[in-house]
């Protein structure tokens, strides 16, 4: 019997369904500074994910930021047979769609690198103030928008 691991599970990545791996790559590697760690063809066994069939052929690309562990992203496109995915892509959050939040070095520089790779821009960089978990009040620049494929991102940037 495996040993278990003491504390709190660990969510370390999350996986996204999206049309193009190699352009959503692009998009979070350009946008955020992530790095690939994983790109890899595979064939889904028709067990464990809840999408797709057994045999369907898809490919995993997957990109960290500073953390070797957490907070990584995972791109997941159907190759053979592709997935078809929504004609209009969301201008809302719809309930069970997550909201990324990232804490970004600069506010402004990564909404305008999201912008020019194709991104709709929901909120522009504003100045905003919030309660931290401190209980004192700490001041924020943070702006809001989609990637390419609809997933929503709140980007904060913590100013001095």
């Amino acid at each position: 019997m495996a040993k278990a691991m003491a504390g709190p599970d660990i969510i370390k990545r999350t996986t996204l369904m999206v049309r193009d791996a190699e352009a959503a790559a692009r998009w979070y590697e350009a946008v955020f500074g992530m790095t690939r760690v994983m790109d890899t063809p595979f064939t889904l066994s028709g067990t464990q994910l809840a999408a797709g069939k057994k045999g369907d052929q898809t490919r995993l690309i997957i990109l960290k930021c500073a953390d070797d562990l957490i907070g990584m992203i995972g791109l997941l496109q159907w190759t053979n047979p592709p997935m078809d995915a929504p004609a209009e892509l969301p201008t809302q959050i719809a309930f069970g769609a997550p909201i990324f939040v990232v804490a970004a070095r600069n506010c402004r520089a990564t909404t305008d690198r999201a912008r020019e790779g194709g991104s709709r821009i929901h909120c522009e960089p504003r100045d905003w103030t919030v309660i931290g978990f401190d209980g004192k009040e700490q001041a924020m620049v943070g702006a809001s928008f989609f990637d390419l494929d609809g997933y929503f991102f709140e980007v904060n940037e913590r100013v001095s």
